[in-house]
């Protein structure tokens, strides 16, 4: 997205400073990303420690191969660095279960070839036309934002699999978080019915399944002001929730008995919680988190409810009735900050549920960005008017494959990505990701 203060400047100098612009936050990303896994010892680095998950040091190769093949190829017209790499660290061609097998580069090896790719990087950079007529790979920094974005989404990818692994391997230092009481209030609120501009207007950086923006009617609905606690979310294990099939569809019945699943995935049976390697009591003021879609459909059936069309989560997120218009997120254009949402990683873990009322949407909802993922109850597709761009691996492959929306972004998400419109999906039975979710009706 090109920052604002660059819109008045004449041609050459804004498109100067965009360039080091994104000379910036290419830095800062790299320095987030190798500051995650500092404290990892290389042996756990390099491990596959759960079929889920890729190696740690394999997402760094991915991170760096990601970035020669769309800056140093396509945007910069150059050879591959390494193309003897380009299968092991295509996600599609070596999928995560395989990884472990696959012959990527171990600690040393993907740091040089991060720092190589980089360089390469920052020359292309030197002399690309950033203006708004420049091809659609360039224009407007368009590429240059997708690769920051696509090193960001990855620490969250690597966060996951360092709470997968347990103890004993991740002991990250937490920054405090600055919340205030929760605010009193109804257990729901009421967003009006009617239509309203649903996905991103095409003014800055957005990927393809965001767009195209257009007015979706949605009738009128109440959705939880909250989202679900791990209070509520005991009340339905205690009511014996996990064996009652009438509460599950099928196929989520299926999974919950195949695997024995019988709470989210870190608790145990003794009343405690795991994040990272700490334990503690389960905390009944915090969102319930790494539940899966099976887990919060049953859960919304047990109270009456049900859970939220992503069109429904969007409205109920952006919509501001009395401007006819849906802002950039929840509060507003202006970007989260520590008083509005629980983002960027550095808490790792969620604040209590309604800590934050200064991040309200307009309909009064609080904590629909950040803190936790929050599934929804539609499949994962294109809009109307669809075009892949600038590759269909991103979207349009995982279109019709069983896959749930989720929306707003977790702890771990870097505040590039938290936007009302931004959408992420999963299989329904995944539970690594830091995902909860809240009720409508």
């Amino acid at each position: 997205m090109r920052p604002d203060h660059l819109q008045t400047l004449p041609r050459g100098g804004a498109d100067a400073l965009l360039a080091e612009h994104y000379r910036s936050a290419l830095a800062e990303a790299r320095e987030r990303t190798l500051a995650l896994v500092a404290p990892v010892t290389e042996e756990n680095l390099d491990l596959q420690h759960h079929p889920l998950m890729s190696p740690l040091v394999w997402d760094l190769g991915h991170i760096a191969a990601f970035e020669d093949l769309w800056l140093g190829q396509r945007a910069g017209g150059l050879q591959a660095l390494r193309p003897d790499l380009a299968e092991v660290y295509d996600a599609a061609e070596t999928p995560r279960a395989q990884r472990g097998a696959a012959p990527y580069l171990r600690r040393e090896h993907v740091l040089d070839f991060m720092a190589a790719v980089r360089g390469r990087a920052l020359e292309v950079l030197d002399r690309s036309d950033l203006s708004p007529g420049g091809d659609p790979l360039h224009a407007h920094g368009f590429v240059w934002e997708m690769i920051v974005q696509h090193e960001h989404q990855h620490n969250e990818t690597m966060l996951q699999t360092l709470q997968l692994v347990g103890p004993g391997v991740y002991s990250p230092p937490r920054r405090g978080l600055p919340w205030a009481a929760e605010q009193a209030g109804p257990a729901t609120v009421r967003v009006s019915g009617g239509p309203f501009p649903m996905g991103d207007p095409g003014a800055g950086f957005a990927y393809d399944n965001e767009r195209p923006r257009r007015d979706v009617d949605v009738a009128a609905f109440e959705i939880d002001r909250l989202p679900v606690t791990n209070g509520a979310y005991l009340e339905f294990v205690d009511d014996g929730g996990y064996a009652r099939q009438e509460l599950w569809g099928a196929e989520g019945w299926r999974w919950r008995c195949a695997d024995g699943v019988e709470r989210p995935l870190y608790w145990d049976a003794e009343g405690n919680e795991r994040r990272f390697e700490r334990v503690a009591e389960i905390d009944p003021l915090m969102g319930v988190m790494h539940v899966s879609w099976h887990e919060a459909d049953a859960f919304a059936r047990w109270r009456g409810a049900r859970l939220p069309t992503e069109a429904e989560w969007e409205k109920a997120a952006a919509y501001d009735p009395e401007a006819g218009e849906s802002r950039r997120q929840p509060w507003g254009d202006e970007d989260a900050g520590p008083q509005r949402a629980n983002v960027d990683q550095l808490a790792f873990g969620p604040a209590p549920a309604g800590a934050l009322p200064a991040g309200a949407a307009p309909c009064g909802a609080l904590g629909m960005i950040g803190d936790a993922w929050e599934w929804t109850a539609s499949a994962f597709g294109g809009y109307p008017g669809f075009r892949a761009h600038p590759y269909p691996e991103y979207s349009e492959a995982f279109f019709g494959g069983g896959y749930r929306v989720l929306r707003g972004g977790s702890w771990a998400s870097r505040p590039s990505v938290v936007r009302a419109t931004f959408r992420n999906w999963d299989h329904p039975q995944r539970r690594q990701v830091f995902t909860g979710f809240r009720c409508a009706q």
